[in-house]
């Protein structure tokens, strides 16, 4: 005769053990982890009552990458049917890898450590599904004073108003700026858009003393800075 304990365990849902057993693989082993298998735990903090695996592998097919499905816009989130608490946690897990990703700039050169900007950079923007357009402003030895994303737009433009680049810096005493914009693609080849808009922001610092060090397209994998390419 079935007691009560193996009543209550046939009744559970299967996940539940899957679930228990994914939390233990992941203490273990973190790295070894799937991308879908990293999405599916991530899900299961926000989705209590339902299978995560197939939600994880079809949100991968929907978006390609896990960076994409982090990256990606709320509203296609939600479209495909997920809880607001499930697209929170998501955005939230974006926000936080960028987060671990920004250089500790205050301390020295931004640019000496350049390399730490880019990875920060990338981190923060190279899966967004809109461009987004961010001002690093600098001290007169070149540490960062604020990193702040000025504004989104569309996939594949973005609104940049060179003289509020210029207001900003001024308001916070900077003596030089970076900017950093993304493109959706993922191919961080400037346009002609990107060019005529740097020069533009140049010219601004210029006549108010301000000195535009680079500015930086971030792809996917992959970047591309003017200043190394003989455009400032």
């Amino acid at each position: 005769m079935p007691t009560k304990k193996t009543e209550a365990a046939e009744a559970a849902p299967h996940y539940l053990g899957h679930r228990q057993r994914l939390k233990a693989r992941f203490y273990e082993a973190p790295a070894s982890f799937q991308d879908y298998e990293l999405l599916e735990l991530l899900l299961t903090f926000a989705i209590p009552r339902k299978d995560t695996k197939k939600l994880a592998k079809d949100l991968l097919r929907e978006f390609s990458t896990f960076g994409d499905v982090l990256g990606a816009d709320p509203a296609r989130l939600e479209a495909l049917e997920l809880s607001p608490n499930a697209v929170a946690l998501l955005k939230t897990a974006y926000a936080a890898a960028a987060r671990v990703a920004r250089p500790e700039a205050r301390k020295r050169s931004a640019l000496s450590s350049m390399d730490a900007v880019i990875e920060y950079c990338t981190a923060a923007m190279a899966h967004e599904s809109v461009e987004q357009f961010r001002v690093l402003f600098l001290d007169r030895k070149n540490a960062l004073i604020k990193d702040e994303a000025q504004q989104k737009g569309t996939v594949d433009h973005t609104p940049v108003y060179p003289r509020e680049v210029v207001k900003r810096a001024l308001e916070l005493s900077a003596s030089a700026v970076i900017i950093v914009h993304n493109h959706p693609s993922g191919d961080p080849t400037p346009s002609a858009a990107d060019i005529d808009m740097t020069r533009q922001v140049q010219d601004a610092c210029q006549k108010l003393g301000l000195v535009l060090h680079d500015h930086v397209v971030i792809g996917r994998g992959k970047h591309a800075s003017f200043r190394a390419l003989g455009l400032l």
